[in-house]
């Protein structure tokens, strides 16, 4: 009786917080359009047969239940919309799952790893003002240390102060927006005019130049990354919107070697060496294994090799010899800068035809790997039909043609023409025997 009782209270428990949880996440309908302006919204647009959306499910719950419990103003919703497909239209959904944060008439789109602490943090930094201020030294050494890269504007009211929020306002997705006055920084920043915008990072800062840089929205989404990252495809994705040069190096961090370890480490000195030369044209960073580069340059990179990446146009650069010394990197790095190392692929027709001849067979190989039967049956069944529909036209086309007498064949034209005489007079010889053979009168056939 008593373990009854026990399991019909652990059973109740477990229903009470399974609700709990559920409670945070609301089900959106088609009055959400009307309903949604007076809160900001953190919504999972998704559709019920979707792997990935399945996938991210209870993910979106503990997102849920950490807002909740922070006490975030950002309420958190999913919305089926396959049910409300007029929803997909109006909030710009084009694949699932798409997460988006509604504040106000602004719609700000996830881009993000899909992972608990990540969208979290993009809600909190999404869901406050665009640009924050730092009152004392010792709120910006607090944020500095929160923070791998921070921007700051310096000033009073201007031009540039109104760009900056503008901005402030697009890329909030990516990182946090400051303000300060000069006093807030040690005295080892010195910033040659006000008013100002810096980006504090590698244990550096840098300024923005009006006349060199000259989009400050271009500017900021250049220098938002570290100038040494750890590079994934998602990374690669974005870096391709900063216009820079990405130098990696490819190692094989499941099999570390030792010169794996020397390229990452004469790479990452490089990159905090020279950054006051190559920062504005160069990203550094390394890859663990050459899978995603192959695909992207159609071919193979050695494992550990150092190349350089352009993903605005697909075009790459490798090394001449093996980079064995700081100097030779240098050099690599400025040839490429200068256009004296020839550039591999791009983005031409000849590289596009290849490009879908490359997916293709890549395709191809996928499925034959991961299933021998399914690809026999989706490759092998369609060809099979065409071969059977060519055999049975070329067979029918022989139909009609003419029989050749194969006693006649290599005979020449006189000596065909001889036996055709000789066949007209068996011919007239076989008639005449025919006429000449008596027929029976009805009459005798009965007396006979």
């Amino acid at each position: 009786m008593a373990e009854g009782r026990a399991l019909l209270f652990c059973g109740a428990v477990a229903a009470f917080l399974t609700s709990a949880v559920f409670a945070v996440v609301e089900d959106l309908d088609e009055t959400f359009k009307e309903t949604r302006v007076n809160d900001i919204w953190l919504v999972d647009f998704y559709a019920p047969w979707c792997g990935y959306c399945r996938k991210l499910e209870p993910v979106w719950m503990e997102v849920g239940a950490e807002l909740k419990s922070s006490g975030s103003p950002v309420r958190v919703g999913k919305m089926d919309v396959t049910a409300y497909s007029g929803m997909s239209s109006e909030f710009g959904v084009r694949g699932y799952p798409t997460i988006k944060l509604l504040k106000g008439d602004l719609a700000y789109n996830y881009k993000g790893p899909r992972t608990k602490d990540d969208i979290v943090e993009f809600a909190n930094r999404v869901a406050g003002p665009a640009v924050r201020p730092l009152p004392s030294k010792q709120i910006f050494e607090h944020i500095m240390m929160r923070h791998d890269v921070l921007f700051v504007y310096v000033g009073g009211e201007s031009p540039l102060k109104e760009k900056y929020n503008d901005v402030a306002t697009e890329l909030i997705v990516y990182t946090y927006f400051f303000s300060a006055s000069e006093e807030v920084f040690p005295e080892t920043v010195s910033l040659p005019e006000l008013p100002a915008v810096v980006v504090f990072k590698d244990g550096g800062y840098l300024t923005y130049d009006e006349y060199e840089d000259v989009s400050l929205s271009s500017w900021v989404n250049k220098e938002r990354f570290q100038g040494y990252l750890q590079i994934d495809g998602f990374t690669l994705y974005e870096l391709g919107e900063t216009g820079k040069l990405v130098v990696i190096a490819v190692i094989d961090e499941k099999d570390p070697t030792a010169e794996s370890g020397r390229l990452k480490t004469l790479i990452e000195g490089v990159a905090k060496e020279y950054r006051e030369h190559f920062s504005r044209d160069f990203q550094f960073g390394h890859m663990d294994g050459n899978d995603y580069i192959n695909n992207l340059i159609m071919g193979e990179v050695k494992v550990p090799s150092v190349i350089i990446l352009n993903t605005s146009n697909e075009q790459y650069f490798l090394p001449g010899e093996p980079i064995e010394s700081k100097e030779q990197l240098v050099e690599f790095i400025k040839g490429v800068l200068n256009g004296s190392v020839q550039a591999h692929g791009g983005d031409g027709i000849v590289q596009r035809i290849q490009r879908v001849f490359f997916e293709a067979r890549s395709t191809i190989v996928s499925v034959f790997r991961s299933s021998p039967i399914l690809g026999c049956f989706l490759f092998g069944l369609p060809l099979g039909v065409i071969s059977l529909m060519c055999y049975g036209i070329f067979v029918g086309s022989g139909d009609y043609s003419e029989e050749i007498d194969p006693l006649r064949s290599g005979l020449t034209d006189e000596e065909e023409e001889e036996g055709e005489e000789e066949e007209e007079e068996e011919g007239e010889e076989e008639g005449d025997r025919r006429n000449r053979t008596p027929r029976k009168n009805p009459k005798q056939k009965k007396t006979d």
